[in-house]
C-alpha cells in the first residue's frame, strides 16, 4: 500500500517532536531542581537567624549557592540552544511546506478553471454520447468519476497541508516566547550570580586580613570531627567484637576463621542485610526537607589550599526543629554522646549500620527496633550559625560507605 507523502510527513514530524519534547523536558526537570535547590539555600543557609557573623561559613554557603546558579545558567543555555535549533529546524519545514502548499494550490486552481469551462452538465453529456461505442462511453464515464475524486483528493490535501503549517506556525511562536522566558531567567541569574561574587570577595578579603587565625579554627574543627569518627569506629569494633561472641557462643564455635570486623549473621540478619543492598540508592533521606551541604570523602578545603577535609558522611542541613529519621528498618545499636552533650545514633541493618549525628532530643534508646521513616531524635541547631545539620554516615561492618550512592537522588 502507497501512503500519501502528507502522512509521512507528518509521522516523521511528529516523531521529531516527541523526540525533541522528551530532552527539553528532561532540561525543565532539572532547571526546576535547580531552582527548588537556590529557594533552599536561601531558606536553610541565608535566612536563618545568626547570633555571630562566620565569615568561614558564610563563605562556603555563598559557594555553595554560586555552584547551583552556574548550574542553573548552564541548563538554561542548554535549553536554549535545543529551542534555536528546534527553530531553526521549524522555519526550514514551514518554508518547504509552504513551498508544496504554493504548488497544491496552484495547480487544484487550474484544475478548477479547466473544469469550470466545461462544467455544464450539457458538456458531460456530449462528452459520452460522442463516444464511438459503448466502451469508450463507460470509460469517459470512469474517467469523470477518477477526475472529480482526484480534485476531491486534492483540495483535501491542500486543506491538510494548510492546517499543519497554522499548527507549526503556532508551535513555532511558543517555542519563540519559551526561549525569551529562557533569555530573561539567565538574565535574571547572571545578575543575581554577579551580586554574589561581589559578596565572596568582601569575603575573602575580611579572610585573608586573619589568615592564620581561620586556619587554626579549621584545623581544630577537623580534629573535633575526626576525634568523633574515631570515638564511633570503635564503638562499631566493640558491638561487632560483643555481637559474635555471644553468636559463637550459641554456634558452639562452629565457624572458623572468624573476621573480627564483620559481624556474624543470623539468618534474619542475613535477610535483613539483603534487603537493604537490594534498596541501594533507593532508601529515603533521613530528612524530610533537606540540602547536602558537604559530600562524602577527601575533599579539598574550599577556601585554603592545602588543608584536606575528610567527610565520614553527607552533612544535610534542614530547618531548625526538624527530627531525623531512619532510613531503613533495624535496631539501635548504640548511642554516642560527645562532651558537649550531642549525641549519635548507630542503627544496625544486618551487617550494615546507619550513623544519625549531631542530634539534641531523642526518641530512640539503645536496643530498640525502629522501621524505615521512624523519627529517632531532634536535630541539633548551633544558636551560633543558627543551622540545623545532620551528619549522616553509612557503615559496612567498619568500612565507610559513600551514602549518596545508597540515597534517593533529590
Amino acid at each position: 500500500m502507497k501512503f500519501p507523502f502528507y502522512l509521512i510527513f507528518t509521522m516523521l514530524l511528529f516523531s521529531c517532536l516527541s523526540s525533541f519534547s522528551q530532552t527539553k523536558k528532561e532540561l525543565e526537570q532539572q532547571r526546576k531542581k535547580l531552582n527548588r535547590e537556590i529557594v533552599q539555600v536561601n531558606s536553610l543557609l541565608f535566612q536563618e537567624q545568626k547570633k555571630e557573623k562566620n565569615v568561614l561559613e558564610d563563605l562556603a554557603d555563598l559557594n555553595q549557592k554560586i555552584d547551583i546558579r552556574l548550574s542553573l545558567i548552564n541548563t538554561i543555555n542548554s535549553e536554549a540552544k535545543l529551542l534555536s535549533r528546534e527553530i531553526n529546524k521549524n522555519k526550514k519545514e514551514i518554508a518547504k511546506l509552504g513551498k508544496e502548499l504554493a504548488v497544491l494550490k496552484a495547480d487544484y486552481a487550474r484544475m478548477i478553471f479547466k473544469s469550470y469551462k466545461s462544467k455544464s452538465q450539457q458538456s458531460r453529456i456530449m462528452f459520452v454520447l460522442s463516444s464511438n461505442n459503448f466502451q469508450q462511453a463507460y470509460k469517459r464515464l470512469e474517467y469523470m468519476k477518477q477526475y472529480t475524486s482526484f480534485r476531491k483528493r486534492q483540495g483535501e490535501e491542500i486543506g491538510f497541508q494548510t492546517s499543519l503549517v497554522k499548527k507549526m506556525n503556532d508551535s513555532l511562536l511558543l517555542q519563540k516566547q519559551s526561549k525569551e522566558m529562557l533569555m530573561l531567567a539567565e538574565k535574571d541569574q547572571k545578575e543575581k550570580i554577579e551580586l554574589d561574587k561581589s559578596n565572596k570577595e568582601k569575603l575573602i578579603t575580611t579572610i585573608k586580613k586573619k589568615e592564620r587565625k581561620y586556619k587554626r579554627e579549621i584545623q581544630n574543627k577537623i580534629k573535633a570531627e575526626r576525634r568523633v569518627a574515631e570515638k564511633i569506629d570503635k564503638i562499631i569494633r566493640d558491638e561487632i567484637e560483643k555481637a559474635n561472641r555471644i553468636a559463637l557462643a550459641k554456634l558452639k564455635n562452629k565457624l572458623k576463621d572468624v573476621n573480627k570486623n564483620e559481624f556474624v549473621l543470623s539468618p534474619e540478619a542475613k535477610a535483613l542485610a539483603a534487603k537493604f543492598e537490594l534498596n541501594k540508592g533507593k532508601l529515603p533521606w533521613p530528612l524530610a526537607q533537606g540540602l547536602i551541604t558537604r559530600k562524602f570523602g577527601n575533599q579539598p578545603h574550599p577556601t585554603f589550599p592545602g588543608i584536606t577535609i575528610n567527610s565520614t558522611g553527607l552533612h544535610m542541613v534542614t530547618q531548625k526543629g526538624k527530627s531525623a529519621s531512619a532510613i531503613f528498618n533495624g535496631k539501635i545499636l548504640n548511642i554516642l554522646v560527645t562532651s558537649e552533650g550531642r549525641k549519635n545514633v548507630l542503627i544496625q541493618h544486618g551487617n550494615y549500620i546507619t550513623s544519625y549525628n549531631n542530634l539534641d532530643k531523642l526518641y530512640v534508646k539503645k536496643g530498640d527496633n525502629v522501621v524505615t521513616g521512624e523519627n529517632i531524635g531532634q536535630i541539633f541547631t548551633d544558636k551560633v550559625s543558627g543551622k540545623t545539620t545532620l551528619i549522616f554516615a553509612l557503615y559496612k561492618n567498619t568500612t565507610k560507605l559513600n551514602p549518596s550512592a545508597w540515597i534517593l537522588k533529590r
